[in-house]
């Protein structure tokens, strides 16, 4: 599979169709008693509450789970929210309308498709989801990210155009410090060591990042040359440094020892990508248990599973599926009609 097919896979993965009205914030409800009817409910979500929902947990454990409503009809593409401890029940389905969503603590970011042009609206929330900034950049939704703190925040995008030569899709990937105001539109120019050695070329993209406790170290991915790598950067010095060649999509465990991350064990266009876990103290890494080529940045549900959206083999749907991250188990739908997984709370 050429470059060109395989962006687009990864392009497409994140362009869930969004093509709901957005309603209206009726009432508040408490979804935590739902039984598991398959039907939503209309209402608010504010972060700081739904991180108190539930059953008080070990720290790193969610208490709730937030995603991207995709079940067919008027809340497609709707932020949604269901208890940790019952994923199957009823979600309260706010009237947040998003291509890719993440959050953490009390801040939240939406990816959206606008404009005639390709080009992509990340709105940052506050606890209640109400927008309190918004910059447009080009090309479609792909990757969100909020660090723990829900202080540092990033996107990637995927654009098409860069080059003259080339009609290629390239990433554009963005950094912003809610706490300081300071936006990095395209993180390309941090000044970047690879296998020990200083880097420069032309053709370097990054996507997928995931943040550390501290809200300065990160981890993203690199593309240059034909060849990915897992990076990790410093905010404040403003470097990066390739750590192993073959790493996608990292996320962060909750205790900060491991990345889960989609690895490409596989050259055919049938199964690219592998979920893996590497620990970062050794630098061992495990295959997760889910045999299903994953093109997603996973997300940790705990300490010990990790979530991720899955397509089904038939028609556009996605579902939500977790599995252990120790490499054993079995793969299991965790949230039907429902795409980038969002733990909050623990």
């Amino acid at each position: 599979m050429n470059t060109r097919s395989r962006v687009l896979i990864l392009a497409a993965s994140g362009l869930v169709a969004a093509t709901a009205i957005t309603g209206y914030v009726v009432n508040a409800h408490d979804a935590a008693a739902g039984t598991g009817t398959g039907a939503g409910t209309t209402g608010s979500i504010d972060l700081r509450t739904a991180e108190r929902t539930g059953t008080p947990g070990t720290p790193g454990t969610a208490t709730t789970i937030l995603f991207r409503d995709t079940a067919p009809g008027p809340e497609f593409g709707h932020v949604a929210s269901v208890p940790a401890a019952h994923p199957g029940a009823a979600p309260t389905v706010s009237s947040t309308l998003c291509d890719r969503f993440y959050a953490a603590h009390d801040t939240a970011v939406c990816l959206q498709r606008g404009g005639a042009l390709p080009a992509t609206y990340a709105t940052v929330l506050d606890h209640s989801l109400h927008q309190v900034r918004q910059v447009k950049t080009a090309g479609f939704p792909n990757r969100a990210r909020v660090s723990a703190s829900g202080t540092m925040v990033s996107w990637t995008t995927f654009v098409q155009g860069d080059s003259y030569l080339s009609d290629d899709f390239s990433t554009r990937t963005s950094i912003l410090d809610t706490k300081t105001g300071r936006l990095v539109d395209t993180i390309e120019s941090i000044p970047l060591t690879l296998d020990g050695k200083p880097y420069h070329a032309a053709d370097v993209n990054y996507w997928g990042v995931t943040f550390a406790a501290d809200d300065n170290t990160f981890y993203a991915t690199v593309r240059t040359g034909g060849r990915t790598y897992l990076v990790q950067g410093d905010y404040r010095a403003w470097t990066a440094r390739t750590l192993r060649e073959n790493v996608e999509c990292p996320s962060l465990s909750p205790d900060g020892t491991r990345l889960v991350f989609k690895k490409r064990v596989d050259a055919s266009a049938n199964r690219p990508w592998r979920l893996y876990v590497l620990d970062l103290r050794t630098m061992v890494e495990t295959p997760l248990a889910e045999e299903h080529s994953i093109d997603d940045q996973a997300a940790w549900l705990d300490d010990h599973t990790v979530m991720y959206g899955r397509p089904r083999q038939t028609g556009g749907d996605w579902d939500v599926w977790a599995v252990p991250a120790d490499g054993g188990g079995e793969p299991r739908v965790l949230i039907p009609d429902a795409s980038s997984p969002t733990p909050l709370g623990g």
